[in-house]
């Protein structure tokens, strides 16, 4: 709650002036039973028409002030809300963003998702709500009792008697909702990350015939999440038919008693009605307030879990150094300094580690080629040079500074790069290369054709400004990877970093790119992680990895004669190539 609390700090004025209109109408509803109780034990008696003309109109006008204040204020309840949740939804993405990719790693994708979705429509509810039914339900219930006790007092004990019952009851029911609420939440996150993954992996999935499948792990899935929110909903109902039938039981003895006092001569017929209709008006409060803890078990659950992330530490601290971005004379563009890395590892704990004591240095406009079996760490690290992880044991430095001491936009900003299965956005073409970064016609042409994308460009009707399907669906895997090459290229990058970026390109498409990378961006220091030995040969050095560890590091030559497993490598893909 601590959450809500600080988000809806700003708007404090906006909802006290809402709270107010809210009030005005509240006390409008409260008058009506009063001013019809005073109509027919005091004005009807008199038997003149004009009185009762007079505090008919006064019914009236309560009756439209209530209308009116109650809609006003539920409008203004709901700009606020909508206001709070925009909030809490934009840090909240601007946090996930930011994550460190460890925390990414046990936050899990879908249930960030999730806490941004579904999480904070729990947190707009209950902002909304409580604006709404939190003034009016209080102000109705202890209203309610003051003007009853001071109308019919030996009635009135009937209610004093039930709210503690009734107020016990639903704190212990809210009590018990939260933590259900959290595992409805858990449940959630697991449904949309099976959700996710069929929805990308859909056409794998047809071309294995794992439809039916998929639908039973889904099913699966749902049917958990659905038996969760029963369960959570049973509990959480239990209050509504309690509170129900313990409040019907008071208006049943109310009526008996009342019609006793009406007979006897000690109560007034105009009172009862106007009792009962406070008692219906103090029935309905006490749902609303059971209402209120119902929702504020479900925002309080996913506030929590907003909480975990807005809250999780800077993991990727900036370190104290020399001043950023200095240039140096004479020292690596880019070097690995006994390098060791371990996802969930600490320092010492070798066991762990993916990646173990690599070194290597670039100077700037040289390549490597990063080669090595699948799980070898060659991803890894391209991952740890943009700092989306820390290393466990070792320095990463570019420009002879230690990433850690430049800040992750300046570092990032350096770099030009294709990842493996990399998104091409439902936008234009030209903006899928120009990304944001507001690049001109010419430099995304010149990016283009290096990339040899703007061929299948221009073929389209509307050339550069054609509009990409989703993912890329209506480009082929070749186009796909071109134009990914090409945005990589286009802000004339100080870094290049292409993981496995030429897997759907055939060898000679593959080479030609190479070659223009070569010859049009010479200054650009190039780091290629490749699965053919033929991407790689002509790359200034070659890192060749196995388990994390460099086995061999050297020019196409040198490996060929030094390192057995490159060799067999090179030998199985082009033959005898000495």
């Amino acid at each position: 709650m601590k959450l809500i609390a600080r988000y809806c700090r700003p708007y404090a004025g906006r909802m006290l002036f809402g709270f107010l209109i809210k009030i005005a109408g509240t006390f409008a509803d409260l008058g009506l039973p009063w001013v019809l109780s005073y109509i027919l034990d005091e004005v009807v008696p008199l038997g003149e028409i004009r009185p009762v003309l007079y505090w008919g109109a006064v019914m009236l006008f309560l009756a439209i002030a209530a209308r009116y204040c109650n809609i006003w204020a539920n409008r203004k309840a709901s700009l606020v809300a909508s206001d709070v949740t925009r909030a809490v939804r934009h840090d909240l993405f601007v946090k996930t963003m930011g994550l460190s990719g460890s925390q990414t790693d046990r936050l899990h994708i879908p249930s960030l998702i999730s806490r941004m979705t579904s999480d904070t429509y729990n947190i707009h509810q209950m902002v909304g709500m409580m604006q709404r039914l939190g003034v009016r339900a209080p102000i109705i219930l202890l209203g309610g009792i003051i003007i009853t006790f001071t109308m019919e007092p030996v009635l009135t004990l009937v209610l004093v008697v039930l709210l503690p019952v009734l107020g016990g009851l639903i704190f212990y029911i809210s009590g018990k909702g939260i933590p259900l609420y959290k595992k409805v939440q858990a449940a959630v996150d697991s449904m949309v990350r099976i959700m996710r993954e069929n929805i990308s992996g859909i056409r794998v999935i047809k071309a294995l015939s794992k439809t039916e499948y998929e639908k039973a792990r889904f099913a699966h899935a749902s049917e958990d999440t659905v038996e969760r929110e029963l369960h959570a909903g049973h509990v959480m109902a239990l209050s509504g038919p309690v509170i129900s039938l313990l409040l019907n039981i008071g208006l049943t003895l109310v009526v008996v008693a009342g019609a006793y006092r009406v007979n006897s001569g000690a109560s007034e017929p105009g009172k009862i009605v106007a009792f009962l209709s406070y008692f219906t008006m103090i029935l309905n409060a006490v749902i609303m307030i059971n209402r209120i803890f119902v929702v504020a078990s479900k925002a309080t659950a996913s506030a929590d879990r907003i909480e975990e992330v807005l809250g999780a530490p800077e993991e990727l601290l900036l370190q104290q150094g020399e001043e950023t971005g200095a240039q140096r004379e004479n020292v690596p563009h880019v070097e690995f300094r006994g390098v060791s890395f371990g996802y969930h590892a600490g320092a010492g704990e070798r066991e762990k580690y993916c990646i173990q004591d690599i070194s290597f240095s670039l100077r700037h406009g040289e390549s490597l080629g990063i080669i090595g079996a699948t799980g070898s760490g060659k991803t890894t690290l391209l991952n740890l040079l943009m700092r989306f992880y820390d290393v466990t044991e070792g320095q990463i430095l570019v420009d002879g500074q230690d990433i850690r001491e430049i800040p992750p936009e300046e570092l990032r900003s350096r770099f030009g790069v294709v990842f493996q299965n990399d998104v091409v956005f439902a936008d234009t073409l030209q903006e899928n290369i120009s990304f944001g970064r507001q690049l001109g016609d010419e430099e995304v042409s010149v990016a283009a054709e290096c990339a040899l994308a703007a061929g299948f460009i221009r073929e389209k009707e509307d050339g550069f400004l054609h509009k990409a399907a989703i993912k890329g669906a209506d480009l082929s895997g070749g186009q796909r990877q071109r134009l990914l090459v090409a945005r990589a290229l286009a802000g004339m990058p100080e870094l290049l970093l292409l993981d496995d970026a030429s897997s759907a390109l055939d060898y000679r498409t593959d080479a030609d790119i190479r070659k223009n990378i070569r010859e049009q961006y010479a200054d650009t220091t190039t780091i290629l992680v490749a699965q053919r030995a033929s991407s790689v040969m002509q790359m200034t050095h070659i890192l060749v990895l196995e388990e994390g560890m460099c086995i061999g590091y050297g020019t196409h030559e040198e490996l060929m004669q030094q390192c057995a497993v490159y060799r067999e490598i090179a030998e199985l893909q082009m033959g005898d190539v000495e």
